[in-house]
């Protein structure tokens, strides 16, 4: 089995499922990038990398990983041509992760979430298993048949997205609100909140890349 990085992004990270996540994967790569290194620093976690411009870390908290002089780190001139996060996902697949669990991406800034969406077609591209995980949502990419189940579901909702291209025979079964042989576009809302209605979703079609979003209420927590 290929090894995970979790990457511990910048955006707003809820401290329960951050250290869940850590504590069940065996033995990641744990890469801490810019503000979320604070995370880590705060639980005493030690990352195999921090990576980022350090812009939003307090200079002590640098210097700190710099004497230790066990923890790489890859700092980057503010002015750059990749967010934080993208090169952090860069370099967990450069360390032969076959899955990347993303934390800390929403939240806060639209611009930056939006960003960090996009940059999961990095991963999806060569074919490594990514995902932005934060209490009410997991968001990932997929590129033809997907099987949702009931029991595996991150909640009772799930939403489809064309990632910049229209979708010709979209298909979604065992959801409340089914479609068939559907064009979907980068500029509709239909296929917002659907639900798992059977023991399984199935959604299909021929080709093109889907952002798919499972979501859960607050309340629901």
């Amino acid at each position: 089995m290929s090894k995970c990085a979790v990457i511990i992004s910048g955006g707003t990270l809820d401290e329960t499922l951050t250290l869940k996540v850590l504590q069940e994967m065996e033995h990641p790569w744990v890469i801490g990038v810019d503000r979320g290194v604070e995370f880590l620093y705060r639980h005493e976690i030690l990352p195999s990398y921090i990576v980022g411009d350090f812009d939003s870390l307090p200079d002590e908290m640098v210097s700190y990983y710099k004497e230790r002089g066990d923890v790489p780190i890859r700092e980057f001139n503010p002015v750059k041509d990749a967010s934080d996060t993208e090169i952090a996902v860069r370099l967990g697949m450069t360390l032969g992760c076959g899955r990347l669990i993303i934390l800390g991406a929403t939240g806060g800034r639209i611009d930056h979430l939006w960003a960090n969406v996009q940059t999961l077609m990095i991963p999806f591209k060569a074919g490594v298993e990514a995902e932005i995980l934060d209490p009410q949502n997991r968001i990932r990419l997929i590129g033809g048949e997907t099987h949702l189940t009931r029991e595996n579901a991150y909640g009772p909702y799930f939403s489809v997205f064309p990632l910049g291209e229209i979708i010709y025979g979209f298909n979604i079964r065992g959801a409340k609100y089914p479609l068939k042989d559907h064009m979907l576009t980068p500029y509709d809302s239909l296929c917002v909140s659907n639900e798992i209605a059977a023991e399984e979703a199935v959604i299909d079609y021929s080709g093109g890349v889907v952002i798919l979003m499972e979501t859960r209420d607050r309340e629901s927590l």
